[in-house]
């Protein structure tokens, strides 16, 4: 409402006594209305919400008043509601009566006028309209709010049911979450109604949308989902516009326009109320003291309504604090723990380390590593230029193995010391190229008979070797037939000789883990698998050019490595045979030293499988070889079981058997080869020099190595009989337990998870690596399926791996912040559980996964379960890489990745 022009009265000279005293009491009047309305133009702090609103009516009345004794000519009436400025819940929009400048409420005040009893009528029903409006319009912001907290509802609803198609595993979990989330909002929400029903600002929703959203984003999981075939490869929920809390910030959004259009259509309407003559200048001044009444307006209804609502406030805090205590409560983590993800997964105990050796401690005497620490990762490689690496070993570039200036630098190759690890110091971040022509690799068990040519396009092998049925090119392909050196006939043949010539090996039962050295292209340990056997194939990376690329390219377990200078990186007392077919391994040198480091290795009982010339043939070097070989064994107190040739091949084989007992060493004349001191850890193999020296033989029942394990399959699930109970695991839980336990969580993970939920065809997969094997137990849940898996147990973490050689598996030690000794493109699918977390601390992560694009093949996956901020890490550098992602999800801190590698390589080398 505006002020009009005021005219001097006209007064009659008569003028009564009565009129005089009349005016007295207008004057007095008006002079309490200014001093009110000066006096209110800034509302005290205290004031509660209630006498606010009647602060600001009493002025208004205070105004109309003066306005109507200072008009000649009284404003016209408003009859109609709808023509009254809307007082809403906004505080900028009071009316104008209620806030004009002190100078014009003096000045209207002085004028002269005259208060008739219609006028005050008039004011009368403009009260009574004002309050009936106001009382109108407040209501238009519980409308408001009960339809957008409809809509949030319904929107809620519709992302449960997006979500929920993203991980079926974790479908009864997350609605379970859900539900238990959506009950607090709804209460929330309906607190946030009742708040807003006492308020007269439209600010207060947009600040509740705000921290609702901080809720729904603490609450709900960060879900991530990519469809293979689409471009955009982790398309997050929140982007993809199925996020709870980008639907509430939208609703907000949309309340915010509806009430400003409410806001212009007042404003609208109160220009039109206003007198045109109201200057520019008065306007500034009201805009000034509207903003300045409408902030303190807000913070008293704030501190008004905060006495009141103390019990809906505490019970806000009590949500939040059972939403923080939910990954802390056991039934929360038995359902997580029963879905395979989240805080169900397995963390190690750090009582732990405490009762388990590492191998880094056990090979404390090894030659000093030089490692590279970094605290930060490089910008997580987004938008990094990757290059290929210039390196003369092209598309077979091993990092450790190729380190040309390392092993220039070497003074003596005595000992085949060049073929042995020497990685560089700096570890390289470059991708290796891949060969013209390559494709995918043929499946298995097809792979075993043949592979493409263009994936290893190596034909040396098949030329020296071809008469022999190793390798032969035929086509597009290279086929092989079976045979090798010892075998022309075909491996599965001679192996069934071998269990013919000695009953006890009895393939598949007593006999599971073997160790096959001088392997070739691994065709021996290829056809073991029909007997229910797993091998061990072991060459290096000589002049017989690729033969472990070729049994890895097969689909059969290879590592390169030699016997040199250093011990091989395997436990002491593990496998149950070890094998050398017309291996030119010198054993009888310098002691036996090589033949000592078999012994080491080989189980108490178990058997040394020698196919050589020597055995069977009867020229010089051949006898004499025999003659030394003979006398070496004897003092190492193996027995010769056995000596027996096959006809069909025309070649024999000697089979001896390591002591159970430490008799014969006692009662030996000579002391040579000597015993090792006791000091000596025969477990310790990371980089630790070979010695000439036996180990002896435990005999505590209790000790490993005094018994040979159960047959195979019981040996899987069965705990090692010298698991003490007393020995904490590695989880925390009594040693046996623990492993039990182990085993029962990879089976679900594996069978409800891996198998359907993340994306990966399981008919692809061959050669499988577990990159931080604990008991094994992953790959013993893959028992079922035709792969084979790699177990890495690293360095600096609790030695387990004897555990999984006990229980009829595989594996070696490793550091991850080195290369891995294989070839490029050997594995269909790495498997990384809380790795790379506990990497961090040691090595940069960028290596490690050029490392991973390196060992995998194109087609190839990759599983991550780790801390969720690694899986953002590992997810945006696996995006630069240009790795499909297929899934990623993260809840109560922890997540999984499953990634899938492409073909694509950089045009650019350094």
């Amino acid at each position: 409402m505006a002020f009009g022009k005021g005219r001097a009265n006209k007064r009659s000279s008569s003028s009564s006594y009565g009129s005089t005293i009349t005016m007295v009491v207008f004057v007095a009047l008006c002079v309490i209305g200014v001093w009110m309305l000066s006096s209110n133009s800034i509302i005290p702090p205290q004031i509660s919400e209630a006498n606010t609103r009647t602060v600001i009516s009493e002025t208004e009345r205070a105004d109309v008043s003066a306005s109507s004794n200072t008009n000649d000519e009284p404003e016209p009436t408003r009859q109609e509601p709808d023509e009254h400025p809307t007082y809403e819940d906004n505080p900028g929009k009071l009316p104008d009566d209620a806030i004009k400048s002190e100078y014009e409420q003096q000045k209207a005040a002085k004028e002269k006028s005259e208060k008739t009893s219609s006028k005050a009528r008039d004011e009368g029903q403009r009260e009574t309209q004002n309050q009936e409006t106001q009382q109108d319009n407040e209501k238009i912001p519980e409308e408001k709010e009960s339809d957008n907290a409809t809509d949030n509802k319904m929107t809620q609803e519709s992302d449960e049911g997006q979500v929920k198609n993203v991980v079926k595993e974790f479908e009864k979990e997350q609605k379970e979450q859900r539900d238990e989330d959506s009950g607090s909002q709804t209460g929330n929400n309906k607190g946030t109604q009742e708040q807003e029903q006492e308020q007269e600002q439209g600010q207060g929703k947009e600040l509740q949308d705000v921290e609702q959203g901080k809720k729904d984003q603490d609450s709900n999981a960060e879900v991530t989902y990519t469809d293979k075939t689409k471009e955009e490869q982790p398309m997050e929920v929140e982007q993809g516009g199925t996020s709870e809390n980008s639907k509430n910030e939208e609703n907000g959004q949309q309340q915010q326009q509806q009430q400003q259009q409410q806001d212009d259509q007042n404003s609208g309407k109160e220009e039109n109320i206003e007198n045109n003559t109201t200057s520019e200048e008065n306007e500034k001044e009201q805009k000034s003291i509207k903003d300045e009444n409408g902030q303190q307006e807000e913070q008293n209804t704030t501190e008004d309504e905060s006495g009141s609502k103390e019990e809906q406030n505490t019970t806000k805090e009590d949500n939040v604090e059972q939403q923080q205590e939910e990954p802390k409560d056991e039934k929360r983590q038995e359902s997580s723990e029963t879905s395979g993800f989240g805080s169900g997964i397995p963390k190690e105990s750090a009582e732990s380390q405490k009762s388990w050796k590492s191998q880094a401690t056990e090979s404390k005497d090894e030659k000093q590593r030089q490692t590279r620490e970094s605290n930060t990762i490089e910008s997580i490689m987004v938008g990094k230029a990757w290059e290929l690496c210039n390196e003369t070993a092209g598309y077979d570039y091993i990092p450790c193995l190729d380190n040309e200036a390392a092993i220039k630098k070497l003074t003596s190759r005595r000992h085949f010391e060049h073929r042995e690890r020497h990685c560089p110091e700096d570890p390289p971040t470059c991708l290796v190229s891949l060969p013209e022509g390559y494709k995918e690799s043929i499946k298995w068990p097809e792979s075993r008979d043949k592979i493409w040519y263009h994936n290893v396009p190596h034909t040396k092998l098949a030329e020296v070797k071809g008469h022999q049925n190793w390798v032969k090119v035929t086509g597009e392909f290279l086929t092989f037939p079976g045979g090798g050196t010892q075998f022309i006939h075909g491996a599965l043949h001679y192996i069934d000789f071998l269990q013919q010539a000695w009953k006890n090996i009895a393939w598949g039962k007593r006999t599971r883990v073997v160790l096959d050295v001088g392997c070739g292209v691994a065709s021996f340990g290829g056809f073991l698998f029909e007997r229910d056997v797993i091998a061990m194939s072991l060459a290096p990376k000589d002049e017989h050019e690729a033969q472990v690329q070729f049994a890895l390219e097969r689909k059969i377990p290879a590592i390169s490595a030699v016997m040199g200078s250093k011990r091989l990186p395997f436990p002491s007392r593990v496998f149950d045979i070890i094998h050398c077919a017309r291996c030119r391994v010198p054993w009888h040198n310098e002691g036996g030293m090589l033949l000592l480091e078999l012994n080491r290795m080989l189980r108490p009982g178990g058997y040394f499988v020698w196919s050589a010339t020597p055995v069977y043939q009867t020229l010089e070097e051949d006898v004499q070889i025999w003659k030394e070989m003979s006398a070496l064994t004897k003092s190492m107190c193996w027995e010769l079981v056995t000596i027996n040739k096959d006809k069909l091949n025309g070649v024999g084989a000697a089979i001896y058997q390591k002591p159970t007992t430490n008799e014969c060493y006692e009662k030996r004349k000579r002391n040579r080869p000597p015993m090792c001191k006791n000091n000596d850890d025969a477990n310790a193999a990371w980089y630790v020099p070979l010695q000439a020296c036996m180990h002896k033989v435990p005999t505590n029942v209790v000790e490993r190595g005094s018994k040979w394990p159960v047959n195979w399959p019981r040996r899987l699930q069965t705990p090692p009989y010298w698991l003490n109970s007393s020995q904490m695991g590695i989880y925390g839980k009594p040693a046996p337990r623990d492993f039990t336990t182990d085993y029962e969580h990879w089976k679900h993970v594996v069978s409800k998870v891996y198998m359907n939920e993340i994306g990966i065809s399981w008919s692809n997969v061959r050669n499988v690596m577990d990159m931080r094997a604990v008991y094994g137990g992953f790959a013993a849940a893959l028992k079922d399926l035709q792969v084979w898996v790699m177990n890495v147990v690293n360095i600096n973490s609790p030695d387990t791996l004897p555990i999984i050689y006990e229980r009829g598996l595989f594996g070696i030690y490793h550091d991850w912040c080195e290369s891995f000794s294989t070839y490029p493109r050997s594995y269909d699918l790495l498997h990384a559980d809380h790795l790379f977390s506990k990497l961090r601390p040691r090595c940069n992560l960028v290596p490690v996964m050029a490392e991973v694009d390196r060992i995998v093949r194109p087609g190839g996956k990759l599983i991550v379960r780790d801390e969720a901020n690694v899986i953002r890490e590992i997810e945006n550098m696996l995006k630069s890489l240009h790795w499909d992602v297929h899934l990623t999800f993260s809840k109560h801190q922890e997540g999984i990745l499953s990634a899938q590698k492409g073909f694509w390589r950089p045009d650019t080398s350094p």
